[in-house]
């Protein structure tokens, strides 16, 4: 077996690198599965640029498209803002769908449009404005959107006519970086969810937090501060994230709401979707970028936890961080980026498994509904909408890439067609009110270009990530690993260390996938025994069996792994080499 270090580099690099799993197939079905990957590509780009022109054409500067009445709405202030409390009088906009769309423009190969976006940002763009925005959405969609396109703005010669680009979007992103300041300075260095971009925080400005507003920004503020060379960033990040990890209980669960200034938790039912999935994500992808172990040993016990206390089979209920005893059956649309993530870890049959029951509720309404009530089989009464997200689209993309099963493409196209179909109107494409009725409603989310668009034109051609390895964060912006930005980069990620076996049409390797070897931390039991608990997952002894408890749930008698019991009721395992 390999080092556990070397292996787990080694699955990353090859779950974000592509063409690196061929399958075995006929020369006729590799023809027709490659004219299909052309058409299927041809009509994602034309979905693109059909909400793209439209956002230029009725809604730019401002910050997002409304495709039925062809007019724009300035929704910075008002993501996150679900009482729509404290808007702005005076603020225009901060063009947040442009910003969001310029690496989907790269990675269409429109370096031309691109150019022109970069140069427009560099000349009109300022945060000086008197808006209350949610440092959460603000960072993702604004910092993250400047960070990436600062970096793929530089890192060809070719993309910019030279002498144009001066790193004008990475003193926009500075500059709004330490906008961001303010709202950590908190007795906890936890920040506070709202910051007035102009004046700071507010005056009796709310305490209440989520877990993901402060446990997901590593990854842009870190990328900001490398690229700087000033350290604040990343350090308020990760004080942040240091802090929240240490309010997590007995059982590695955190909860979903919390008070920046106590430190003490408000809501304390979990799971892995609204409030708390970027969190999960965001500590294995800052693992990847920045090469840090302690993110490795925090991710690997939250996401045992997870196994153990939210699993259901293939779905994943939420619970009680205090004892893990299940709160709410639920599925929300969010939770639809799980199975992506799990291809990172390397979790494949756990991915596959739950990414296959969230094509059947997409099937099954045309689209993925936003809440969907699993102890009763039915929509929740009230979330009935699908405003245009992306989490299935980009978990089929890892799954396709980690695979190279034909039948993730075909889940692609069913998607394409499902948006075609019912949100694509006149004026762009339109958020769907309720899945029962198909009514739309007046947005364009900007995410639509930043992550629908992109995971689908990238399950169709993912050329754009032959040269380089990338992390994309929680919305969509690639981010390149760089040795410059690690302690110590394992060896399985450095190109004159790949190994490649002889192939005359495409280069394979061996990878933790094909050896079904997966990260996990070792424990001495003794005797000579090493005791491994897997991050991966390991399928149910019986799927018609429930446990009551460990001694229930005995030995493999092919393996020799010893099971216990999750608190949902199935049989996990304990793995001796």
């Amino acid at each position: 077996m390999l080092p556990r270090q070397v292996v787990k580099w080694i699955l990353v690099f090859l779950v974000i690198s592509p063409s690196l799993f061929p399958v075995s197939v006929s020369e006729v079905d590799s023809s027709y599965w490659s004219a299909k990957k052309r058409h299927m590509k041809k009509k994602v780009h034309d979905m693109f640029y059909h909400a793209y022109e439209n956002y230029l054409t009725h809604a730019f500067p401002h910050d997002e498209l409304k495709p039925l009445s062809k007019s724009f709405t300035d929704s910075l202030s008002e993501l996150g803002n679900l009482k729509l409390e404290h808007l702005p009088q005076h603020y225009n906009g901060s063009a947040l769908t442009l910003i969001e769309s310029l690496s989907s423009l790269v990675i269409m190969g429109n370096n031309t449009e691109f150019e022109r976006a970069v140069l427009w940002l560099s000349e009109n763009l300022s945060f000086d404005v008197d808006a209350r925005i949610n440092l959460f959405e603000c960072n993702i969609r604004v910092l993250g959107g400047l960070v990436s396109a600062h970096i793929l703005a530089t890192d060809s010669a070719n993309r910019l006519v030279q002498g144009s680009y001066k790193n004008q979007l990475l003193t926009l992103a500075e500059d709004l970086g330490r906008r961001f300041l303010p709202a950590f300075d908190t007795p906890t260095g936890l920040p506070y969810a709202w910051i007035n971009l102009k004046y700071g925080v507010m005056e009796n400005e709310t305490n209440e937090t989520s877990t993901s507003g402060c446990g997901s920004l590593i990854l842009e503020m870190g990328a900001l501060s490398r690229l700087t060379g000033d350290p604040i960033y990343e350090s308020a990040a990760l004080r942040a994230l240091r802090r929240l990890w240490s309010m997590r209980s007995s059982l590695n669960l955190l909860g979903t709401t919390l008070d920046v200034t106590t430190g003490e938790w408000i809501e304390y039912s979990s799971g892995i979707g609204a409030g708390v999935d970027s969190f999960y994500e965001y500590l294995f992808k800052a693992h990847i970028l920045f090469g840090k172990e302690d993110f490795w040993r925090m991710f690997h016990s939250a996401y045992l936890a997870v196994q153990k206390y939210f699993r259901h089979g293939p779905w994943y209920h939420e619970a009680d961080m205090r004892n893990g005893k299940a709160t709410y059956w639920q599925l929300t649309s969010l939770q639809a980026f799980w199975p992506g993530l799990q291809v990172l870890v390397g979790d494949i049959a756990a991915a596959n498994s739950s990414h296959r029951e969230f094509v059947h509720v997409w099937k099954k309404f045309g689209v993925l509904p936003e809440r969907y009530l699993l102890d009763h089989l039915m929509l929740h009464p009230t979330e009935k909408y699908y405003p245009l997200r992306p989490e299935l689209a980009e978990s089929t993309f890892y799954l396709y890439q980690a695979t190279k099963d034909p039948w993730y493409l075909e889940v692609g196209e069913s998607i394409v067609n499902s948006l075609n179909s019912y949100t694509k109107v006149d004026g762009g494409f339109a958020s769907i009110r309720d899945v029962t009725t198909m009514q739309l409603e007046d947005h364009q989310h900007s995410f639509f270009l930043a992550e629908t668009c992109k995971y689908l034109y990238l399950l169709f051609d993912d050329s754009f990530l032959v040269d380089r390895n990338y992390v994309f964060t929680t919305e969509g912006h690639p981010l390149p690993v760089l040795s410059s930005w690690h302690d110590r980069l394992p060896e399985a990620y450095i190109p004159s260390n790949w190994t490649f076996l002889p192939s005359e049409k495409q280069a394979r390797r061996a990878s933790a996938m094909t050896l079904q070897v997966c990260p996990a931390m070792s424990l001495d039991c003794g005797h000579g025994c090493q005791q491994v608990k897997s991050a991966c997952h390991i399928p149910d002894a019986r799927s018609d069996h429930r446990c009551f408890g460990d001694e229930e749930c005995g030995v493999d008698a092919t393996t020799c792994r010893r099971r216990t019991c999750s608190m949902a009721g199935y049989c996990g395992l304990w793995l001796f080499i």
